[in-house]
Order: structure tokens, then C-alpha cells, then sequence
């Protein structure tokens, strides 16, 4: 196999590994009360109250969440149809990179833009956090998110860049 050949397939490889965790994120942002009982549940914690644990410890966040989600969904559940967007949005920014598979060195600025968002996941993270009340290791968690997609996307800027027909 040629080495443009096996560059396209890693890249390839990458890039799908890349849309499916676009497309997993997405799938987990609309089931959100069903994923916290059955966590509740699995956790012992299906009974207690928010307050049984300070809120800064896990059991305590998982607990302040899951009855906030509970509350909201029984009071407001029109607020969920922000969930289910971030869902679509998940979804629309993994189709775009239908192109990047298909000819990754013609479409190489979505690497670019990939890159740049999740570069941005981190200050947005830790910042929107911060003012919304999240705990570190919570935006921790979801700068790691960042942080392995702007890992992804530069190892395919990389090998697009070492294309002979680049």
C-alpha cells in the first residue's frame, strides 16, 4: 500500500473515532434524567436528599444534578429542549466531517476548525463553569473532552500536511 494510501486511512480512522464521539456526546445530552436514576440507582443513592452530602463531593453533585434534572423536567419540561439541541448541535458538527473523510486533503481546514474548537471547550468550560457553579473536577472532565478531540484533529492536520497531492 502506498504511503499516501495508508496516510488517508489513518486519517480516515481518526476522523470517524473523532464523529463518533460527536455523535455519543450528542446521543447521551437527550436521555439525561433516565442516565441519572439508573446512576442514582447503581450509586445507592436513590433515596438520599442533596442535602445527605455536601455538594462539592461527587455523591453530593450527583445528587444536587439529578434532582435539579427532576425537578426542572416535572416543573419545566420545555427545558429540556436545550439538552436535545445540544444533542443536534453534536450531530451537525460530526456530519461536517463527513467531507474530511471523504477527501481529508481537499477539506483540511475542518481539521483546522476542529482544532479550534476544542481548544475552546477549555476556557469555555472552565469559565461558563465557574459563573454557572460547577465544580473544578467536573470542568476538568469536560476539558478532557476538549483535549482528546484537539489531540485527534492535530494528528489529522499532521498527516494531511505529509500528503504528497497535499
Amino acid at each position: 500500500m502506498p504511503d499516501d494510501a495508508r496516510t488517508i486511512r489513518r486519517i480516515r480512522i481518526v476522523t470517524v473515532l473523532f464523529m463518533l464521539g460527536l455523535v455519543l456526546s450528542g446521543i447521551t445530552a437527550i436521555p439525561i434524567e433516565t442516565q441519572l436514576d439508573a446512576l442514582a440507582i447503581a450509586t445507592g443513592l436513590e433515596d438520599a436528599s442533596p442535602q445527605d452530602h455536601p455538594r462539592d463531593s461527587w455523591r453530593g453533585w450527583l445528587l444536587a444534578v439529578h434532582h435539579g434534572v427532576r425537578e426542572m423536567n416535572a416543573k419545566h419540561p420545555f427545558m429540556g429542549y436545550a439538552g436535545d439541541w445540544l444533542a443536534f448541535g453534536h450531530f451537525g458538527i460530526a456530519l461536517v466531517f463527513v467531507w474530511a473523510l471523504r477527501e481529508p486533503a481537499r477539506y483540511r481546514f475542518l481539521f483546522d476548525f476542529g482544532l479550534l474548537v476544542c481548544l475552546l471547550v477549555i476556557p469555555y468550560a472552565l469559565i461558563a463553569g465557574h459563573f454557572r457553579g460547577i465544580p473544578w473536577w467536573w470542568r476538568a472532565a469536560d476539558c478532557s473532552f476538549g483535549i482528546l478531540g484537539a489531540i485527534l484533529m492535530a494528528v489529522c492536520r499532521r498527516w494531511v500536511g505529509r500528503l504528497t497531492f497535499a
